[in-house]
């Protein structure tokens, strides 16, 4: 054997040998778009690419990358092919739109009322919307529940 190829470095080229060939780890790999996304569209597993990290980098913070991140949100702006999403260009999907008819309901211990009401703004679970009662004209506010209606008051 050449004097020059002593053990160490024989090992160090056989350890990165083994570490090119070593399968990439579940947080090398990230999901980016492969076309243009545009504001408003919902985020499709076919609109978005696997891509290997190289060797040494990590995944950013603040940026959605894996499909339970990405799949079923709706765009904010506009996502660029090949670029990482940020969480903050991305929201849920609306549960009631604007101008649609909605369920109201007032809960408060046995008392339950309801009533027909046209949302003002868009809304997903959980948000708290602008809702005006069909019959009254009245504008009030409310909770967008899980099913669709919305909540108003206390539980």
């Amino acid at each position: 054997m050449a004097a020059w190829l002593s053990r160490p470095v024989l090992r160090g080229a056989l350890l990165a040998l083994c570490a090119y060939a070593a399968p990439a780890a579940a947080d090398d790999v990230v999901l980016v778009p492969n076309r243009v996304i545009y504001p408003g569209e919902t985020v499709a597993l076919a609109a978005l690419k696997e891509v290997t990290l190289a060797p040494g980098r990590h995944r950013p913070d603040a940026v959605a990358t894996t499909e339970q991140e990405l799949t079923g949100k709706v765009a904010k702006r506009t996502l660029l092919p090949g670029h990482y999403i940020p969480v903050s260009a991305l929201r849920e999907a609306w549960l009631v739109e604007q101008g649609a008819s909605v369920q109201v309901y007032f809960v408060a211990g046995a008392l339950t009322i309801s009533a027909t009401a046209v949302t003002l703004q868009p809304g997903a679970a959980g948000d708290l919307v602008k809702v005006r009662n069909i019959d009254s004209g009245k504008i009030f506010s409310g909770t967008v529940m899980a099913d669709g209606t919305i909540q108003v008051g206390s539980s």
